[in-house]
């Protein structure tokens, strides 16, 4: 018995040493790229994920839709890091919160995506934090990517990170369609691009400009995309996953060529086929109820 137990000991030494082994060489591979793009990540919990979609969503359906979006923005840069230029490599993040919520994140995403705990107060110094980090692992540049946007064109990651490859301090802005921004990157960690920003309003990427004008950083902007945070929103992605645009040659084209999110795919054609996102008064009722 004793015998016994000490093998199991030892097997389980090994085990962990490989396991060390491992998350070190993902490690020294992740911090060979030269710009980290981290997805700001939120777990998928019932009533906390994606809740202004709540109604025409339930609370459930929401949170689904939440994880099928996270699935989709990291594949998204997965697939960016495999057509990275030379010189302009990528290596994919997260930074999740809440605090705790690191398994969720383990078993929704791929092995090669590292994890950055980033679950602060205040929104600016989350995304703050999240530069630093990436920083910290050794990169030179960083950025910072909303989930929001499933569809958003592979092509304007690659871009930032070739652009971000270039000599001399730079920044990249990926401006929303309602005033905010889907990406941001930076060669250096400017703190001053995270301060006196009215966050969640149609003012952040007009405050994140003028920043950058006050501390003399060079802006390249990529062209407006879309957040998916209203019905309207919602409705424009159904129709952009299930009537997809046949991939153009013509470079100009493609560089807006929306990145097909399967994941979310999949899940619009299970719970709304007809893209009918519609609820009856009952069930608005019902929801209006669990929110007090």
């Amino acid at each position: 018995m004793g015998h016994r137990m000490d093998r199991a000991n030892r097997f389980d030494r090994a085990i962990d040493s490989i396991a060390v082994e491992d998350e070190v060489h993902s490690r020294s591979r992740a911090a060979a790229a030269s710009c980290g793009i981290a997805v700001m990540a939120k777990a998928s919990a019932p009533g906390r994920a994606k809740t202004r979609l709540v109604p025409p969503l339930s609370y459930e359906e929401a949170a689904a839709l939440n994880t099928a979006f996270l699935q989709d923005v990291t594949d998204n840069v997965l697939l960016a890091a495999r057509h990275a230029a030379p010189g302009a490599s990528i290596a994919p993040y997260a930074a999740y919160g809440p605090a705790g919520s690191e398994d969720f994140f383990r078993h929704t995403f791929a092995a090669s995506i590292g994890l950055i705990p980033a679950w602060l107060p205040n929104f600016g110094d989350c995304l703050y934090h999240t530069i630093s980090e990436i920083f910290a692992r050794g990169h030179n540049a960083a950025v910072v990517l909303n989930a929001d946007s499933p569809t958003l064109p592979t092509a304007l990651l690659n871009e930032t990170a070739e652009v971000l490859a270039q000599p001399g301090d730079r920044a990249v802005l990926g401006p929303s369609s309602d005033g905010g921004y889907y990406l941001l990157g930076l060669k250096k960690p400017h703190r001053r691009m995270f301060d006196d920003i009215t966050w969640s309003t149609e003012r952040v990427a007009e405050q994140t400009l003028e920043r950058a004008r006050e501390i003399k950083l060079d802006m390249h902007l990529l062209p407006e995309w879309y957040d998916v945070d209203d019905v309207d929103c919602l409705r424009r992605l159904h129709g952009e996953i299930c009537r997809p645009r046949p991939v153009s040659p013509q470079p100009d084209v493609r560089r807006r060529q929306p990145h097909y999110a399967h994941y979310t795919a999949a899940l619009l054609d299970r719970l709304w086929p007809d893209g009918d996102f519609a609820r009856s008064p009952e069930d608005v009722v019902l929801v209006e109820r669990m929110r007090a």
